[in-house]
This record gives structure tokens, C-alpha cells and sequence, in this order.
């Protein structure tokens, strides 16, 4: 990973710009397991299009991509870590994989994480990313023991939700959702 990466996900968050928009998955099944402030979700896409470019042929765009893709159950056995991160790869990582290629080459203009990962983030389930460099290491050695009893945990899929954000700081809210199959 790149050092803006680090300093971006180690820092003060994702650099979230108003109208800034996301796909995800939510996994509620998760809901209970995760520390960081937001609930249980894979992300599909983010940042996807700005709110003001989601026109009603968009949605349509976005209803017909989803629609065009089988539901699917993913799997979360195991934790892993990214530089300040504690997370949870799903199993199989190929449907969230796939839809993310399918909304890239339709909008390639819409490039995950801004770009500033490389390679990109595979597909995860966020648990914990609020600790620092020097205490992360013991936190989430403790916060694993914790859930291991959890997991696995399945989740069935059929919806991705699109949420959106009024910027730095600011709350996500849903604007829609598009059902699989």
C-alpha cells in the first residue's frame, strides 16, 4: 500500500467530500461485532458518483447492473488486518469482486478509493479501525479473542444499498437500493 493510504487510513478518515456516494453491502448480521462507529457493510464501490450526477437514468443504469446479478451468501471466517484496520474478508470474495468491475467499466470514472490504494483493497468487512500506530497491535490481538467465538458468520445477499455523505465528519444516509436477480 502507498503512504497516503496509510496516513489516510491511519488519519482522520477517508478524505469524504460532500455528495460523496458509495455502494455496500450490509452485512447486519455483523452489526454487533464491529467497533468502528459505522454498521457492519462490504463495500461494492466508493466513491461512486456524486449525488448531483444521479440522474434518473443512472438509477436506472444502477437497477439494471444489479438486476443483470444473482444474490449470493457470503462467509466470514477469519480476521485479518490492514495498517490500523481489524477486518473480516468474505468467502467468496468473487460476486463482490465482480460487481465492482461491472459498475468501474460502466462509470470508470468512479475509481475505488480514489486511487490511493495500490494494489486496490480486496473486499471486507470493516471491524475496528479507531486505534493508533503504537496500540493497535495489542487492541486488536485482545478485540479478536473477543469475537472469535463469533465466526463464522454468514450473511445471505441481495441488495446493494447507495449511500451518500455531506462530507468530512458527516453522516451516511441511504438513497437508495437495488435488489440482485
Amino acid at each position: 500500500m502507498t503512504s497516503a493510504a496509510d496516513d489516510d487510513a491511519a488519519g482522520d478518515g477517508w478524505p469524504d467530500r460532500p455528495g460523496d456516494t458509495a455502494l455496500t453491502i450490509r452485512i447486519p448480521e455483523a452489526n454487533s461485532l464491529v467497533r468502528a462507529g459505522f454498521p457492519a457493510h462490504v463495500t461494492v464501490l466508493y466513491p461512486f458518483l456524486n449525488a448531483s450526477r444521479l440522474t434518473s437514468s443512472a438509477h436506472a443504469d444502477l437497477r439494471n447492473l444489479f438486476a443483470a446479478r444473482a444474490p449470493f451468501t457470503l462467509t466470514f471466517t477469519e480476521f485479518r488486518r490492514y495498517p490500523g484496520v481489524l477486518y473480516l474478508p468474505p468467502t467468496p470474495d468473487a460476486p463482490v469482486r465482480a460487481l465492482t468491475e461491472s459498475l468501474t467499466r460502466r462509470w470508470p470514472e468512479a475509481v475505488p478509493y480514489r486511487g490511493i490504494f495500490d494494489p486496490p483493497l480486496a473486499p471486507h468487512l470493516t471491524l475496528a479501525n479507531h486505534e493508533g500506530p503504537e496500540t493497535h497491535r495489542q487492541a486488536y490481538d485482545a478485540l479478536e479473542s473477543e469475537l472469535a467465538p463469533h465466526l463464522p458468520l454468514t450473511s445471505h445477499v441481495d441488495t446493494v444499498h447507495l449511500i451518500v455523505t455531506d462530507g468530512p465528519g458527516g453522516a451516511w444516509r441511504d438513497l437508495a437500493a437495488y435488489r440482485l436477480g
